[in-house]
């Protein structure tokens, strides 16, 4: 069913109002839903750049426009880049599948050996800004007969955002029995096994989360990292940086407006003057600013 499919799009080589959108800066088509898959299959099939951006309103019509592509251009020509389902300055981080989707994008855009050749994404996905390094991590790529050192393993997982756990459970989890590591891979369906003889991978398959039993024998697993931002030497050097310039713009804004929000620590909201208390040691003060708290250092007691 697929390849006859994929023999589709070569069938609008020969479309006049086809031809004539190529190569164009700006350009209008007009198609009917349920042919735009096959329509942009056969562009991307006679462009001479690529990968092709489709942008969508909506991250649900990315997804079915996604999988109606991978019908006519196979799997690994097809990217969908998901948006956060988290809104900014929420308290709340972004699923882990989400973020190594986004991440693998990321990667395999950067990879001049496989890079996809059509990405959908829904408008808020193209819109929302990357963290610092995302997507310059390669992915881990195990298979049987790899030579693999299980501490520089473990390490390398806990570093991209993966959590250490008795059993694994959920994606972005791993655990260690032995010389046997679980871990589910942000971007997959079912977690995986490496089973070592040594520092020698021997068996990996996938396993069953309700009784962790192996089932189905692989030969590859690629894990990306489950969080876009990598605390590596260069996040962690402009760390303080960062946080000394949030400090001091949020003082001097609040000295601008003529008030201090202080928070002392008994307190448990905030005030447009300065709190008094009768403790003799010093309190915190704190300025809340688009939703978050910049802590601007410790300060006596206010005379009163």
């Amino acid at each position: 069913m697929t390849a006859i499919l994929g023999a589709l799009p070569a069938l609008l080589d020969d479309e006049p109002a086809l031809a004539s959108v190529l190569g164009r800066r700006s350009a209008a088509l007009a198609v009917a839903e349920p042919a735009r898959a096959m329509v942009l299959a056969a562009l991307v099939q006679r462009a001479g750049r690529l990968p092709l951006i489709v942008a969508v309103p909506t991250g649900l019509e990315a997804e079915r426009l996604a999988n109606d592509l991978r019908l006519y251009l196979g799997d690994r020509a097809v990217e969908s880049f998901p948006a956060w389902e988290t809104l900014p300055f929420e308290r709340v981080s972004p699923g882990v599948e989400t973020m190594g989707r986004r991440l693998r994008v990321l990667h395999r855009l950067s990879d001049l050996e496989d890079p996809p050749a059509v990405v959908v994404a829904s408008g808020r996905a193209l819109v929302q800004r990357l963290g610092p390094g995302a997507g310059r991590m390669p992915p881990q790529r195990i298979g049987p007969g790899d030579m693999v050192d299980q501490s520089n393993l473990v390490a390398d997982l806990i570093a991209t955002g993966y959590r250490r756990e008795y059993q694994v459970e959920h994606r972005g989890e791993m655990a260690v029995r032995g010389s046997i590591v679980d871990v589910w891979p942000s971007t997959t369906d079912a977690p995986f096994r490496i089973d070592l003889w040594g520092d020698e991978v021997d068996r990996l398959t996938e396993f069953g989360v309700a009784d962790q039993r192996a089932t189905v024998h692989r030969a590859e697993v690629e894990i990306y990292p489950c969080r876009e931002l990598i605390p590596d030497q260069e996040v962690r050097e402009r760390a303080p940086l960062t946080y000394e310039e949030a400090r001091e713009q949020a003082l001097q804004e609040a000295r601008a407006e003529g008030i201090m929000l202080v928070k002392a620590d008994n307190a448990s909201g905030f005030a447009n003057v300065y709190e008094r208390t009768n403790r003799p040691e010093p309190f915190q003060a704190e300025v809340k600013r688009a939703g978050k708290t910049v802590f601007l250092g410790y300060f006596k007691t206010p005379e009163q």
